[in-house]
Protein backbone atom coordinates (compact mmCIF):
# COMPACT_ATOMS: atom_id res chain seq x y z
CA UNK A 1 0.00 0.00 0.00
CA UNK A 2 1.03 3.60 -0.95
CA UNK A 3 -0.06 6.66 -0.70
CA UNK A 4 0.08 10.21 -1.93
CA UNK A 5 -0.33 13.69 -0.99
CA UNK A 6 -2.05 16.82 -3.01
CA UNK A 7 -0.74 19.70 -2.45
CA UNK A 8 -1.33 23.32 -4.60
CA UNK A 9 -2.13 20.73 -7.56
CA UNK A 10 -0.14 18.83 -7.68
CA UNK A 11 0.35 14.95 -5.91
CA UNK A 12 3.69 13.86 -4.34
CA UNK A 13 4.29 10.38 -2.85
CA UNK A 14 4.07 9.74 0.84
CA UNK A 15 6.95 8.88 2.23
CA UNK A 16 6.92 4.50 3.38
CA UNK A 17 7.22 5.91 7.02
CA UNK A 18 4.35 7.86 6.75
CA UNK A 19 2.14 5.43 4.87
CA UNK A 20 2.74 2.80 7.18
CA UNK A 21 1.56 5.76 10.27
CA UNK A 22 -1.33 5.81 8.34
CA UNK A 23 -2.12 2.41 7.80
CA UNK A 24 -1.53 1.43 11.29
CA UNK A 25 -4.12 4.44 12.59
CA UNK A 26 -6.93 2.93 10.05
CA UNK A 27 -6.42 -0.47 11.28
CA UNK A 28 -6.14 0.38 14.93
CA UNK A 29 -9.53 1.95 14.97
CA UNK A 30 -11.17 -0.36 13.17
CA UNK A 31 -9.23 -3.57 15.29
CA UNK A 32 -9.93 -1.50 18.42
CA UNK A 33 -13.62 -1.08 17.74
CA UNK A 34 -13.86 -4.49 16.84
CA UNK A 35 -12.15 -5.77 20.28
CA UNK A 36 -13.72 -3.70 22.41
CA UNK A 37 -17.04 -5.67 21.94
CA UNK A 38 -17.75 -9.48 21.86
CA UNK A 39 -20.13 -11.92 21.10
CA UNK A 40 -22.10 -12.88 24.59
CA UNK A 41 -20.84 -16.67 25.71
CA UNK A 42 -16.97 -15.18 24.82
CA UNK A 43 -14.65 -13.60 26.79
CA UNK A 44 -14.71 -9.84 26.87
CA UNK A 45 -11.98 -7.56 26.26
CA UNK A 46 -9.48 -7.82 28.79
CA UNK A 47 -6.03 -6.70 29.62
CA UNK A 48 -5.12 -9.74 27.80
CA UNK A 49 -6.66 -8.73 24.74
CA UNK A 50 -5.73 -5.03 24.80
CA UNK A 51 -2.15 -6.16 25.14
CA UNK A 52 -2.20 -8.70 21.91
CA UNK A 53 -4.10 -5.70 20.27
CA UNK A 54 -1.12 -3.29 21.56
CA UNK A 55 1.74 -5.21 20.06
CA UNK A 56 -0.24 -6.03 16.99
CA UNK A 57 -0.63 -2.35 16.35
CA UNK A 58 2.31 -1.63 17.04
CA UNK A 59 4.27 -3.95 14.73
CA UNK A 60 2.62 -2.80 11.76
CA UNK A 61 4.27 0.39 11.94
CA UNK A 62 7.37 -1.22 10.70
CA UNK A 63 6.31 -3.40 8.08
CA UNK A 64 7.16 -1.62 5.74
CA UNK A 65 11.02 -2.56 7.02
CA UNK A 66 10.40 -5.92 8.41
CA UNK A 67 7.51 -7.40 6.79
CA UNK A 68 7.78 -11.12 7.59
CA UNK A 69 8.67 -10.23 11.51
CA UNK A 70 5.98 -7.88 11.38
CA UNK A 71 3.84 -11.18 10.13
CA UNK A 72 5.06 -13.19 12.53
CA UNK A 73 4.12 -10.96 15.24
CA UNK A 74 0.37 -9.65 14.08
CA UNK A 75 -0.06 -14.18 13.47
CA UNK A 76 1.40 -14.83 17.33
CA UNK A 77 -1.57 -11.76 18.24
CA UNK A 78 -4.06 -13.19 16.57
CA UNK A 79 -3.58 -16.58 17.11
CA UNK A 80 -3.47 -15.77 20.69
CA UNK A 81 -7.26 -13.83 20.04
CA UNK A 82 -8.65 -17.30 18.85
CA UNK A 83 -6.89 -19.47 21.39
CA UNK A 84 -7.97 -17.10 24.15
CA UNK A 85 -11.44 -17.03 23.42
CA UNK A 86 -12.20 -13.73 22.21
CA UNK A 87 -13.26 -13.46 18.69
CA UNK A 88 -14.29 -11.01 15.90
CA UNK A 89 -14.39 -10.39 11.84
CA UNK A 90 -11.94 -7.43 12.08
CA UNK A 91 -9.56 -9.28 14.78
CA UNK A 92 -7.48 -10.91 11.56
CA UNK A 93 -7.17 -7.02 10.34
CA UNK A 94 -3.68 -6.74 11.23
CA UNK A 95 -2.14 -10.35 10.05
CA UNK A 96 -3.44 -9.28 6.52
CA UNK A 97 -2.43 -6.01 6.30
CA UNK A 98 0.90 -7.66 7.39
CA UNK A 99 0.89 -10.37 4.76
CA UNK A 100 -0.21 -8.13 2.15
CA UNK A 101 3.67 -6.15 2.69
CA UNK A 102 4.98 -9.47 2.70
CA UNK A 103 3.91 -10.67 -0.99
CA UNK A 104 4.04 -6.50 -1.89
CA UNK A 105 7.48 -6.12 -1.29
CA UNK A 106 9.22 -9.56 -1.84
CA UNK A 107 9.27 -12.39 -4.65
CA UNK A 108 7.01 -14.64 -5.23
CA UNK A 109 8.85 -17.72 -3.75
CA UNK A 110 8.80 -16.11 -0.40
CA UNK A 111 4.92 -15.62 -0.63
CA UNK A 112 4.30 -19.44 -1.55
CA UNK A 113 6.52 -20.28 1.59
CA UNK A 114 4.50 -17.62 3.68
CA UNK A 115 1.14 -19.10 2.11
CA UNK A 116 2.09 -22.28 3.31
CA UNK A 117 2.81 -21.89 6.18
CA UNK A 118 -0.17 -18.99 7.12
CA UNK A 119 -2.75 -21.75 6.28
CA UNK A 120 -1.53 -24.32 8.01
CA UNK A 121 -1.02 -22.63 11.54
CA UNK A 122 -4.60 -20.82 10.60
CA UNK A 123 -5.61 -24.78 10.11
CA UNK A 124 -4.05 -25.55 13.27
CA UNK A 125 -5.25 -22.65 15.09
CA UNK A 126 -8.59 -22.80 14.11
CA UNK A 127 -8.87 -26.39 15.37
CA UNK A 128 -7.17 -26.11 18.54
CA UNK A 129 -9.63 -23.02 19.38
CA UNK A 130 -12.71 -25.18 18.94
CA UNK A 131 -14.16 -22.83 16.33
CA UNK A 132 -16.07 -25.27 14.65
CA UNK A 133 -18.23 -26.09 17.26
CA UNK A 134 -20.72 -23.72 16.20
CA UNK A 135 -19.59 -23.62 12.33
CA UNK A 136 -20.21 -26.06 9.55
CA UNK A 137 -17.77 -29.07 8.86
CA UNK A 138 -14.93 -27.98 6.87
CA UNK A 139 -14.70 -24.52 8.96
CA UNK A 140 -10.77 -25.20 9.50
CA UNK A 141 -10.62 -25.41 5.51
CA UNK A 142 -12.27 -22.07 5.17
CA UNK A 143 -9.74 -21.07 7.89
CA UNK A 144 -6.89 -21.89 5.97
CA UNK A 145 -7.94 -19.81 2.87
CA UNK A 146 -8.52 -16.20 4.21
CA UNK A 147 -4.72 -15.79 4.57
CA UNK A 148 -4.16 -16.42 0.89
CA UNK A 149 -6.21 -13.11 0.13
CA UNK A 150 -3.93 -10.74 1.08
CA UNK A 151 -1.28 -12.78 -0.32
CA UNK A 152 -2.62 -12.84 -4.07
CA UNK A 153 -3.88 -9.32 -3.43
CA UNK A 154 -0.21 -8.09 -3.04
CA UNK A 155 1.41 -10.48 -5.60
CA UNK A 156 -0.71 -9.03 -8.38
CA UNK A 157 -0.03 -5.59 -6.74
CA UNK A 158 4.06 -6.60 -7.46
CA UNK A 159 3.78 -7.84 -10.49
CA UNK A 160 1.71 -5.07 -11.78
CA UNK A 161 4.64 -2.24 -10.49
CA UNK A 162 7.58 -5.22 -11.90
CA UNK A 163 5.63 -5.02 -15.34
CA UNK A 164 5.29 -1.06 -15.10
CA UNK A 165 8.82 -1.11 -14.34
CA UNK A 166 10.00 -2.72 -17.12
CA UNK A 167 8.15 -1.34 -19.53
CA UNK A 168 9.34 2.56 -17.95
CA UNK A 169 13.28 0.75 -18.65
CA UNK A 170 12.38 -0.63 -22.11
CA UNK A 171 10.94 2.73 -22.86
CA UNK A 172 14.17 3.99 -21.79
CA UNK A 173 15.94 1.70 -23.40
CA UNK A 174 14.17 2.65 -27.00
CA UNK A 175 14.73 6.30 -26.83
CA UNK A 176 18.50 5.70 -25.88
CA UNK A 177 18.88 3.45 -29.01
CA UNK A 178 16.75 5.58 -31.33
CA UNK A 179 19.40 8.60 -30.19
CA UNK A 180 22.21 6.40 -31.31
CA UNK A 181 20.57 5.70 -34.16
CA UNK A 182 19.71 9.26 -35.35
CA UNK A 183 23.63 10.06 -34.24
CA UNK A 184 24.85 7.50 -36.68
CA UNK A 185 22.61 8.52 -39.29
CA UNK A 186 23.81 11.88 -38.74
CA UNK A 187 27.38 11.12 -39.34
CA UNK A 188 26.24 9.16 -42.16
CA UNK A 189 24.63 11.96 -43.74
CA UNK A 190 27.59 14.45 -42.79
CA UNK A 191 29.99 12.20 -44.86
CA UNK A 192 28.33 11.52 -47.88
CA UNK A 193 27.71 15.41 -48.01
CA UNK A 194 31.32 15.84 -47.60
CA UNK A 195 31.84 13.21 -50.14
CA UNK A 196 29.44 14.66 -52.66
CA UNK A 197 31.23 18.00 -52.40
CA UNK A 198 34.42 17.31 -52.83
CA UNK A 199 33.40 15.63 -55.96
CA UNK A 200 31.56 18.80 -57.31
CA UNK A 201 34.16 21.13 -56.14
CA UNK A 202 37.67 19.22 -56.16
CA UNK A 203 36.59 17.48 -59.86
CA UNK A 204 35.42 21.04 -61.58
CA UNK A 205 37.92 22.98 -60.07
CA UNK A 206 40.87 21.51 -61.23
CA UNK A 207 39.65 21.21 -64.48
CA UNK A 208 38.40 24.80 -64.70
CA UNK A 209 42.16 24.99 -63.37
CA UNK A 210 43.68 23.27 -65.92
CA UNK A 211 41.78 25.51 -69.13
CA UNK A 212 42.35 28.69 -67.00
CA UNK A 213 46.01 27.77 -67.48
CA UNK A 214 45.84 26.74 -70.97
CA UNK A 215 43.90 29.57 -71.97
CA UNK A 216 47.04 32.14 -70.33
CA UNK A 217 49.72 30.62 -72.15
CA UNK A 218 47.71 30.66 -75.21
CA UNK A 219 46.16 33.81 -74.91
CA UNK A 220 48.83 35.59 -76.71
CA UNK A 221 49.86 32.82 -79.59
CA UNK A 222 46.32 31.34 -79.92
CA UNK A 223 43.42 33.67 -79.07
CA UNK A 224 41.32 30.63 -80.46
CA UNK A 225 42.68 28.13 -78.08
CA UNK A 226 42.24 30.26 -75.26
CA UNK A 227 38.79 31.52 -76.46
CA UNK A 228 37.75 27.37 -76.29
CA UNK A 229 39.34 26.79 -73.11
CA UNK A 230 38.12 30.12 -71.23
CA UNK A 231 34.41 28.75 -72.33
CA UNK A 232 35.20 25.38 -71.20
CA UNK A 233 36.18 27.23 -67.83
CA UNK A 234 32.99 28.42 -67.89
CA UNK A 235 30.75 25.63 -68.78
CA UNK A 236 32.43 24.05 -66.21
CA UNK A 237 31.25 26.48 -63.81
CA UNK A 238 27.91 26.13 -64.40
CA UNK A 239 27.81 22.52 -64.08
CA UNK A 240 29.70 23.24 -60.50
CA UNK A 241 26.81 25.58 -59.67
CA UNK A 242 24.32 23.74 -60.90
CA UNK A 243 25.70 20.53 -58.73
CA UNK A 244 26.11 22.75 -55.66
CA UNK A 245 22.52 24.18 -55.86
CA UNK A 246 21.54 20.55 -56.01
CA UNK A 247 23.22 19.93 -52.90
CA UNK A 248 21.71 22.67 -51.05
CA UNK A 249 18.52 21.81 -52.50
CA UNK A 250 18.71 18.98 -50.62
CA UNK A 251 20.09 19.86 -47.50
CA UNK A 252 17.50 23.03 -47.01
CA UNK A 253 14.12 20.72 -47.77
CA UNK A 254 11.48 21.00 -50.40
CA UNK A 255 10.50 24.50 -49.44
CA UNK A 256 13.50 26.21 -49.67
CA UNK A 257 15.45 23.94 -52.64
CA UNK A 258 14.63 26.54 -55.88
CA UNK A 259 12.65 29.36 -54.10
CA UNK A 260 9.22 28.24 -55.53
CA UNK A 261 8.64 25.40 -53.28
CA UNK A 262 9.75 22.75 -55.44
CA UNK A 263 12.83 20.51 -54.81
CA UNK A 264 15.83 20.69 -57.74
CA UNK A 265 15.36 16.74 -58.56
CA UNK A 266 17.68 15.95 -61.28
CA UNK A 267 18.91 13.21 -61.48
CA UNK A 268 22.25 12.01 -60.52
CA UNK A 269 24.79 11.03 -63.09
CA UNK A 270 25.36 7.88 -64.66
CA UNK A 271 27.14 5.83 -66.85
CA UNK A 272 25.32 7.30 -70.38
CA UNK A 273 27.12 10.45 -69.05
CA UNK A 274 30.76 9.43 -69.20
CA UNK A 275 31.68 10.56 -72.66
CA UNK A 276 30.36 13.95 -71.84
CA UNK A 277 32.50 13.79 -68.66
CA UNK A 278 35.72 13.09 -70.90
CA UNK A 279 34.91 15.43 -73.03
CA UNK A 280 35.01 18.66 -70.36
CA UNK A 281 37.89 17.82 -68.59
CA UNK A 282 39.89 17.41 -72.12
CA UNK A 283 43.41 19.04 -71.80
CA UNK A 284 45.62 20.07 -74.13
CA UNK A 285 48.56 17.56 -73.82
CA UNK A 286 46.19 14.90 -72.52
CA UNK A 287 44.31 12.02 -74.33
CA UNK A 288 41.67 10.13 -73.11
CA UNK A 289 40.22 7.03 -74.47
CA UNK A 290 36.64 5.82 -72.71
CA UNK A 291 35.30 2.46 -73.04
CA UNK A 292 31.70 1.72 -71.24
CA UNK A 293 30.56 -1.95 -71.91
CA UNK A 294 27.63 -1.56 -69.92
CA UNK A 295 24.56 -0.11 -71.11
CA UNK A 296 23.01 2.97 -69.15
CA UNK A 297 19.82 2.48 -67.20
CA UNK A 298 19.88 -1.77 -67.47
CA UNK A 299 21.95 -1.29 -63.81
CA UNK A 300 21.05 -0.50 -60.42
CA UNK A 301 20.74 2.91 -59.97
CA UNK A 302 23.25 3.43 -56.85
CA UNK A 303 25.83 1.07 -58.96
CA UNK A 304 25.57 3.76 -62.06
CA UNK A 305 26.35 6.80 -59.49
CA UNK A 306 28.86 5.04 -57.49
CA UNK A 307 30.39 4.22 -60.52
CA UNK A 308 30.75 7.50 -62.65
CA UNK A 309 31.70 9.57 -59.28
CA UNK A 310 34.76 7.18 -59.00
CA UNK A 311 35.59 7.89 -62.81
CA UNK A 312 35.24 11.55 -62.10
CA UNK A 313 37.39 11.71 -59.18
CA UNK A 314 40.16 9.53 -60.72
CA UNK A 315 40.21 11.59 -63.69
CA UNK A 316 40.13 14.31 -61.62
CA UNK A 317 43.45 12.96 -59.75
CA UNK A 318 45.08 12.18 -63.09
CA UNK A 319 45.19 16.10 -64.04
CA UNK A 320 45.86 17.69 -60.95
CA UNK A 321 48.77 14.73 -59.84
CA UNK A 322 49.79 12.87 -62.53
CA UNK A 323 51.53 14.59 -65.38
CA UNK A 324 50.31 11.71 -67.98
CA UNK A 325 50.17 11.95 -71.40
CA UNK A 326 46.87 9.51 -71.49
CA UNK A 327 44.94 7.67 -69.61
CA UNK A 328 42.09 5.35 -70.39
CA UNK A 329 38.81 4.65 -68.77
CA UNK A 330 37.25 1.22 -69.04
CA UNK A 331 33.94 0.43 -67.28
CA UNK A 332 32.60 -3.39 -67.99
CA UNK A 333 29.90 -5.57 -66.69
CA UNK A 334 31.80 -9.11 -65.86
CA UNK A 335 29.81 -11.72 -64.84
CA UNK A 336 27.39 -10.31 -61.75
CA UNK A 337 30.05 -7.68 -61.14
CA UNK A 338 30.84 -4.18 -62.46
CA UNK A 339 34.68 -3.54 -63.42
CA UNK A 340 35.40 0.24 -63.30
CA UNK A 341 39.17 1.01 -64.32
CA UNK A 342 41.19 4.24 -64.26
CA UNK A 343 44.87 4.01 -65.65
CA UNK A 344 47.21 6.59 -66.59
CA UNK A 345 51.06 6.64 -67.95
CA UNK A 346 51.90 9.43 -65.84
CA UNK A 347 54.57 9.48 -62.75
CA UNK A 348 51.89 9.01 -59.86
CA UNK A 349 53.12 5.79 -58.75
CA UNK A 350 56.40 6.71 -59.23
CA UNK A 351 59.57 7.05 -56.79
CA UNK A 352 59.92 10.13 -58.02
CA UNK A 353 56.05 11.13 -58.08
CA UNK A 354 53.81 12.60 -55.35
CA UNK A 355 52.90 10.11 -52.35
CA UNK A 356 50.13 7.58 -52.86
CA UNK A 357 48.06 9.55 -51.05
CA UNK A 358 48.23 12.67 -52.72
CA UNK A 359 48.55 10.62 -56.00
CA UNK A 360 44.88 9.45 -55.49
CA UNK A 361 43.46 12.25 -53.84
CA UNK A 362 44.15 15.51 -52.11
CA UNK A 363 47.08 16.43 -49.87
CA UNK A 364 45.19 14.66 -46.64
CA UNK A 365 44.04 11.43 -48.93
CA UNK A 366 40.31 12.43 -48.84
CA UNK A 367 39.56 11.30 -52.79
CA UNK A 368 41.00 7.64 -52.11
CA UNK A 369 38.87 7.45 -48.91
CA UNK A 370 35.81 8.65 -50.98
CA UNK A 371 35.84 6.44 -53.84
CA UNK A 372 36.73 3.85 -51.28
CA UNK A 373 33.55 4.42 -49.35
CA UNK A 374 31.73 4.77 -52.55
CA UNK A 375 32.33 1.53 -53.68
CA UNK A 376 31.50 -0.63 -50.31
CA UNK A 377 28.65 1.90 -50.09
CA UNK A 378 26.77 -0.70 -52.60
CA UNK A 379 28.84 -4.18 -51.96
CA UNK A 380 32.01 -3.41 -53.69
CA UNK A 381 35.71 -2.78 -53.32
CA UNK A 382 38.64 -0.30 -54.65
CA UNK A 383 42.11 -0.77 -55.18
CA UNK A 384 44.14 1.48 -55.85
CA UNK A 385 48.50 1.78 -56.93
CA UNK A 386 51.08 2.25 -59.00
CA UNK A 387 51.35 -0.33 -62.43
CA UNK A 388 54.79 -1.97 -63.71
CA UNK A 389 56.81 0.16 -65.47
CA UNK A 390 55.03 3.64 -64.62
CA UNK A 391 51.87 5.08 -63.67
CA UNK A 392 48.87 4.51 -62.09
CA UNK A 393 45.99 2.26 -61.52
CA UNK A 394 42.23 2.40 -60.08
CA UNK A 395 40.45 -0.56 -59.91
CA UNK A 396 36.51 -0.94 -58.58
CA UNK A 397 34.63 -3.91 -58.68
CA UNK A 398 30.89 -3.48 -57.89
CA UNK A 399 28.26 -6.46 -57.44
CA UNK A 400 25.46 -5.88 -59.29
CA UNK A 401 23.18 -8.07 -56.83
CA UNK A 402 23.88 -6.60 -54.09
CA UNK A 403 21.15 -5.26 -52.12
CA UNK A 404 22.62 -1.99 -51.25
CA UNK A 405 22.36 -1.25 -54.63
CA UNK A 406 19.08 -0.70 -54.65
CA UNK A 407 17.75 2.35 -53.80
Amino acid sequence: MTGSFRFGGLARPLSPQVTDLLVTAVVGVLTGADAAVNDDGHRQADEVTWLLFAVSVAALTVRSRWPVAVAVVTGAAGAGWALYGHIGELLNLPVMVALYAVAVRGYRRRTMWTALIAATVSGVVSLIAGLDVAQPRGAPVLEMLWPLVPLLLGEVVRNHRELTQEYAQRAVRAEAEREREARRRVQEERVRIARELHDVIAHTVSAMTVQAGVALDALDVRPDLARDALRQVRASGKEAVRELRATVGVLRGPADATGSGEADTAPAPRLGELPELVRRIAVPGLRVSCHVDAVDGELPYLTESAAYRIVQEAMTNVIKHAGARHVAVSVAVVGDRLDVEVADDGDGGSAGGVSAGEAVGDANGYGLLGMRERAAAVGGTLAAGPIAGGGWRVHASIPLTDERNTP
